[in-house]
């Protein structure tokens, strides 16, 4: 069995970090958390309320802004920590101070596990994304491009590796992935699909991130300066996540109105995201991590991801009342739907 490591992770609460805590604590480590106690923990599905107090109590925590190169400096003591997660990084300013502290002869780490996104990939008309593939400098990622060359500058004393997953999807998932699918297939609306609905994309189980992260502690010597896609192994069309959305809410795919449009022909209110992906080809061959870090994801196709959201967050969330309910952008679309001529 692995020996048991003292980890720091930075971030931790919100969701992919949460994930990870838990993987973490089940596996027997001792974690501390780096953050600014902004976002309160909460237990997560299947978990139970003994093993969260258990999870809460085990844990140390530290207060503090990741930002501030001072309170990183003051707080985190780099003699006491094995392995480093930095899960909320943008900005090489970021990271910087907190890998520079693992630099000196103090240090007793063994690996610093940095996450990247696939969004750093040059867009390709050839697929899917490789881990050698161009990366575009101007992405919206870009700071995530220069932290990963930030610490690949570090030397080869300097245990490294990046994570690069595409959409991560699960339950309490804040960013409106598979909610967005959900939502509209459980008030039985329509979809409004930008293109031609054909366009494939990745998506990935927060639980399956969670364990090829976790997976890097003991396989540091092979992953060393490497960076990994992570998703599962397919890819889907963007019409067929409606289908899928359809299917896991009980209602039949085959009957799925979906209307494709050219997001160029219309106007979306100010901050308000018509459809949650762009319309382009986004995934990746996960390969390498598979061999790696000797990992299988688990949640291995869009319905089963889909599915384990709907049961376990969406659900809850339509009780409560919390679900956005907003289709504006939809109803622009259908407004301006031209008759079908045959």
């Amino acid at each position: 069995s692995m020996s048991k490591e003292s980890v720091l992770i930075i971030g931790g609460t919100r969701f992919s970090g949460a994930y990870l805590w838990k993987e973490l604590v089940d596996r027997g480590h001792q974690v501390t958390l780096y953050n600014r106690g902004k976002t309160s923990p909460k237990p997560l599905p299947g978990e139970s309320e003994s093993d969260y107090k258990r999870r809460l109590e085990t844990t140390k925590y530290l207060m503090g802004d990741r930002k501030d190169p001072e309170q990183i400096k003051n707080l985190v003591d780099p003699s006491l920590y094995t392995y480093v997660y930095d899960m909320n990084g943008r900005e090489a300013s970021d990271t910087a101070p907190l890998a520079d502290l693992f630099t000196t002869s103090r240090s007793e780490l063994k690996s610093f596990i940095y996450m990247s996104s696939a969004g750093v990939y040059k867009k390709s008309s050839e697929m899917p994304h490789m881990e050698h593939d161009a990366v575009d400098p101007k992405s919206r990622h870009k700071g995530k491009l220069e932290t990963e060359a930030y610490l690949r500058s570090l030397g080869g004393n300097f245990n490294w590796c990046s994570i690069r997953p595409t959409y991560i999807c699960g339950p309490q998932n804040y960013n409106v992935v598979e909610q967005y699918f959900l939502e509209r297939a459980d008030a039985k609306r329509g979809f409004i699909v930008p293109g031609h609905g054909e366009h494939l994309t990745g998506f990935g189980h927060v639980k399956d991130l969670a364990v090829a992260m976790a997976n890097v502690i003991g396989r540091e010597k092979k992953t060393n300066g490497q960076v990994y896609n992570i998703q599962n192994t397919n890819a889907i069309t963007f019409d067929g996540a409606c289908r899928v959305a359809a299917e896991v809410v009980g209602t039949n795919p085959d009957d799925v109105e979906i209307v494709h449009y050219n997001p160029k022909e219309f106007k979306f209110p100010e901050g308000k995201k018509a459809f949650p992906m762009r319309p382009q080809h986004f995934f990746t061959n996960v390969d390498k991590a598979r061999r790696d870090l000797e990992w299988e994801p688990m949640f291995n196709s869009c319905r089963e991801i889909f599915q384990d959201s709907y049961t376990n967050d969406f659900l809850l969330k339509k009780a409560a009342g919390k679900l956005d309910n907003d289709f504006t952008c939809d109803e622009i679309v259908f407004s301006q739907r031209k008759p079908v001529t045959i």
